[in-house]
């Protein structure tokens, strides 16, 4: 009975508060706290950086689990920004309707940003673009900035033309669909593009090919590394080619200790990077033991904002 008491006359108190007729010093003596300075400490405790991460991170407890409890997961750990790997051509997002899709992200305090999608060119280019602009109309339902190919058939044993084709005249044709609706159009690397075609780095042929107004590159920090070159260089060579970066470490980020992500993530940042995802690929414990470490080790990391 006091403490029903006691809420009637906190929730009475709140309202005349709202009217100016109650000082925030009778609250105070009742709660502990002032409401303003517990807001504030309430505020401090949930305020995060904008760490994203690519869900394909947790991809089997997805399958294990199902979406909607891997998203309770995430945003419990303090992830912000999504990134996908489950449209389908049904135009559903991990078999979602791409609007509730957003909506599940909205009310757990996040938001996906970004998809990872591929869809290879067939014997009929009209049709593989149709495909495309299917899945541009469901990611723009979404409320997508971002779709990316994550993978392409382009290895040492293509040729120059087979690049050209993909990346000047296939990818263009989409990125220009993509823009159309609001989106960018992009591509992530792996390590197979740091091989040479005719003495070449397939990496900066398709950077040349490809149109710097309707396709950017979501450079993986960790496959240029292991594809022996310097991530911190092409953002210096290339400023305003990398918008968005994925980083990965070999298992939980900063715990193989072999990537400095520091000089990374400054000259990203000097280049006006705004987005960034966390993918976890292998694992030293589970999969949420290791994506919460990549969590902590970013979240605790100053030069990360």
């Amino acid at each position: 009975m006091i403490m029903q008491n006691r809420r009637d006359f906190l929730k009475r108190a709140s309202m005349m508060l709202a009217g100016g007729l109650v000082a925030p010093q009778i609250l105070m003596s009742c709660g502990g706290k002032s409401a303003s300075n517990g807001a504030a400490d309430e505020a401090a405790k949930v305020a995060k950086k904008h760490i994203g991460l690519q869900l394909y991170s947790l991809r089997d407890d997805i399958n294990d689990l199902g979406i909607q409890k891997v998203l309770e997961i995430v945003s419990k750990m303090g992830y912000v920004n999504l990134e996908t790997a489950g449209y389908s051509d049904d135009g559903k997002i991990y078999g979602v309707e791409p609007t509730e899709f957003k909506k599940m992200c909205s009310d757990l305090g996040m938001r996906a940003t970004s998809a990872h999608l591929s869809h290879f060119i067939g014997d009929d280019m009209n049709k593989d673009l149709a495909w495309w602009n299917n899945a541009i109309e469901a990611h723009k339902k979404a409320g997508m900035k971002y779709m990316v190919m994550p993978v392409s058939p382009i290895n040492e044993k293509a040729s120059l033309d087979d690049l050209k084709r993909y990346f000047g005249d296939y990818f263009y044709q989409i990125g220009l669909a993509a823009a159309g609706a609001g989106i960018k159009f992009g591509y992530h690397n792996h390590d197979y593009e740091f091989k040479k075609i005719d003495g070449k780095l397939i990496y900066d042929q398709m950077l040349e090919y490809s149109s710097p107004d309707h396709i950017f590159f979501e450079m993986d920090v960790y496959w240029v590394k292991r594809g022996g070159q310097d991530p911190v260089e092409y953002l210096k060579k290339y400023p305003n080619r990398f918008p968005v970066l994925h980083i990965k470490d070999e298992t939980a980020i900063g715990a193989s200790g072999t990537i400095d992500f520091k000089p990374i993530f400054e000259q990203a940042y000097a280049n006006g990077m705004k987005d960034w995802y966390v993918e976890v690929e292998r694992y030293d414990g589970t999969p949420q033991e290791d994506v919460q470490k990549s969590y902590d080790f970013l979240n605790n990391a100053d030069y990360v904002k």
